[in-house]
């Protein structure tokens, strides 16, 4: 509820400044039609640009509630996007051959599931990796996850030597720009649903809540701790993965570049959302909740006209207020016990 109070006052003030500044309201259509109430161009946007990211900051929420830490899904992404996209290429562009062409003709024009299977072995191996080197190493989530961050980018630039990958076919260029463009935000959403309801009500989910809470305690009632850090890392590889297959065929192109700051947008959007930093703590509503205030951020920024770099300030700032009003929650709550 705090954080729903929180995305309300945030659209309210970008009403204020709007009408203030403007004299137009930043949501509502000002256009005098009676079709509809809402600025519904304007609601497209907001969605559509924390959707893939979105996807990420869902297998965040996950490995942060069990007390971790992820910092390698934006080069996972860039990686995933390269490797997918050079199985997802069409032979021929305009009558000529593919002059982006990755492998041989034989492997161009595949049925779109190749790519999309491609994409999601990766981004498993990547998080399966991550996992296995947090549970059974003892290396912090921070280190372990650097490492994956930064060698997972060198391979995407390694992959076709920094150049990017382009020409998909319609089928793999048809997962980001379906449904008249809504379907990363179906994508989202639906994902978003499922694993709410997985943390929720299921054995998982008692799980990871339960080692984010106490992790001794967790392994003293039978818990395979180790076994499960590893799957909940290999999920939220696996959905960096998803991400990039979006994002990629969306743009119709892959870059080695892609999903640079990925991974922090993500944590922000979870710390935001009411996720506690120290594990244990958080669902994965207040997480939509928190990507859709990212959203209202970035598109009240344009709004109003306003220069990015005032983005980046008060994200940060939010940011550091979400996790400081997190600790004074933790010190009440532990005052009362």
């Amino acid at each position: 509820m705090n954080v729903l109070l929180a995305l309300l006052l945030m659209i309210g003030l970008f009403e204020l400044l709007g009408a203030l500044t403007m004299g137009q309201s930043f949501l509502f259509d000002s256009d005098g039609r009676f079709d509809t109430i809402f600025n519904e161009a304007r609601l497209k946007i907001i969605i559509l640009q924390v959707s893939i990211i979105g996807i990420i900051a869902i297998g965040s929420t996950q490995v942060i509630i069990s007390g971790g830490i992820d910092l390698s899904p934006g080069s996972i992404v860039g990686l995933t996007a390269m490797i997918a996209m050079s199985f997802a290429q069409t032979a021929m562009v305009n009558g000529n051959p593919n002059p982006k062409a990755i492998f041989g003709e034989s492997w161009m024009d595949l049925p779109v599931i190749i790519p999309i299977l491609v994409a999601l072995g990766v981004g498993l191996l990547a998080g399966f990796v991550n996992g296995a080197l947090i549970a059974y190493t003892k290396i912090p989530p921070f280190i372990a996850t650097l490492g994956m961050m930064v060698a997972a980018r060198g391979a995407a630039k390694w992959w076709s030597k920094g150049n990017p990958i382009s020409f998909p076919t319609d089928q793999f260029s048809s997962i980001g720009n379906g449904l008249n463009g809504w379907a990363p935000v179906i994508i989202f959403v639906g994902l978003a649903v499922l694993f709410h309801l997985i943390l929720k009500y299921t054995v998982y989910g008692k799980h990871t809540y339960a080692i984010g809470s106490n992790e001794d305690a967790a392994r003293m009632s039978g818990i395979k701790v180790n076994r499960h850090k590893v799957l909940v890392y290999t999920i939220a590889g696996m959905l960096a993965g998803l991400s990039a297959i979006v994002l990629a065929s969306k743009n119709l192109t892959a870059q080695a570049g892609m999903g640079v700051m990925y991974e922090l947008d993500a944590i922000a959007m979870t710390v935001i959302g009411g996720i506690s930093l120290a594990g244990g703590r958080g669902s994965l509503v207040g997480t939509v909740l928190g990507a859709l205030i990212f959203g209202v951020i970035i598109s009240g920024f344009t709004f109003l006209r306003l220069d990015a770099y005032y983005q980046e300030m008060v994200k940060g700032f939010i940011i550091v207020a979400a996790v400081v009003l997190d600790q004074w929650r933790q010190r009440r709550a532990g005052s009362k016990v």
